[in-house]
């Protein structure tokens, strides 16, 4: 992890395996997703002190565990900081046990209950996108649902954070099944992004800063399109998800080691089967006791 890096004034980049943000406005500090966990976030903490900057408000952009896991440490710190996130999401981030429950679709065994799916309880407080004040720092809040229900880009003067909407090459290339709920709203939201007045800067949840955010947004379109692909193509006979699953990614040469990958991947493949029986492109059918996905 490094120091912060001005991206423009105010906006400072906490780069690291998930990206955190830092935008200054007064004497207003919006910490934008804290990391995974108490190391991230103590060395979050480190970096804001060594900028003389105390923090004042945290936001989510969304309630999976790598960006809202270093809360728990930054309210040790600073008891009563107020912690926002959009509405679903804050539900989520005050019961995390529901991120592994939906995942797995019961009370989930302890294999699936690590850091990785289930972070710390905080107290996340909704709040609606548009423009908002947070911590006494005034940012914009941008819809972006798709790879988590509910979630949010977040735009302070040209720079944009896009969240987990946008992937940089480098994750996307190592992890081609980007997770997401609902595979057409990650390719409308993604898409919604160009329409972003006066960005200079474009940070994705994952991965590097860019200044050109058109070429993102076509890398992380053809990447979601090729998912989408790969996954009709897996269906080719009526099969099960978890069938469908094992065909696409012996496809993408994928080689899923812990019970945590084969639930997230899980449900990136029931994601697009959906969207592809919504396009008319995939049949649903139950047969000998299972739900099957054919291709039409």
């Amino acid at each position: 992890m490094s120091d912060l890096l001005p991206l423009a004034p105010g906006a400072f980049l906490f780069a690291a395996a998930v990206n955190s943000l830092v935008f200054a406005q007064g004497s207003g500090v919006l910490v934008v997703d804290t990391g995974l966990d108490d190391s991230h976030a103590r060395k979050l903490l480190r970096a804001l002190e060594a900028g003389k900057l105390t923090p004042t408000a945290i936001l989510n952009t969304h309630s999976h565990a790598d960006h809202h896991g270093g809360n728990a440490t930054f309210l040790k710190r600073f008891p009563g900081l107020p912690i926002s996130a959009p509405p679903f999401e804050a539900a989520i981030i005050q019961n995390p046990l529901l991120e592994p429950l939906y995942l797995y679709g019961a009370h989930p065994p302890r294999a699936l209950q690590t850091k990785f799916l289930l972070a710390p309880a905080s107290p996340a407080q909704a709040v609606e996108a548009g423009h908002v004040t947070l911590g006494g720092v005034t940012v914009e809040l941008l819809d972006v649902p798709g790879h988590a229900s509910q979630m949010f880009a977040v735009r302070f003067g040209d720079v944009l954070y896009a969240a987990d909407a946008l992937f940089g090459e480098e994750p996307l290339a190592k992890h081609p099944l980007t997770f997401c709920v609902d595979s057409a709203a990650l390719k409308t939201s993604a898409a919604s992004l160009l329409d972003v007045p006066d960005v200079r800067f474009t940070v994705p949840g994952h991965g590097h800063p860019t200044e050109d955010l058109a070429g993102l947004v076509a890398v992380n379109l053809a990447a979601f399109g090729a998912v989408t692909g790969a996954v009709l193509a897996a269906v080719w006979d009526a099969c099960t998800v978890d069938m469908a699953l094992k065909r696409v990614c012996d496809a993408l040469g994928i080689q899923m080691t812990s019970p945590g990958a084969v639930v997230l991947n899980r449900s990136v493949i029931s994601a697009h089967l959906a969207e592809l029986a919504h396009l008319g492109a995939v049949r649903l059918e139950v047969q000998d006791n299972e739900l099957l996905f054919g291709a039409v």
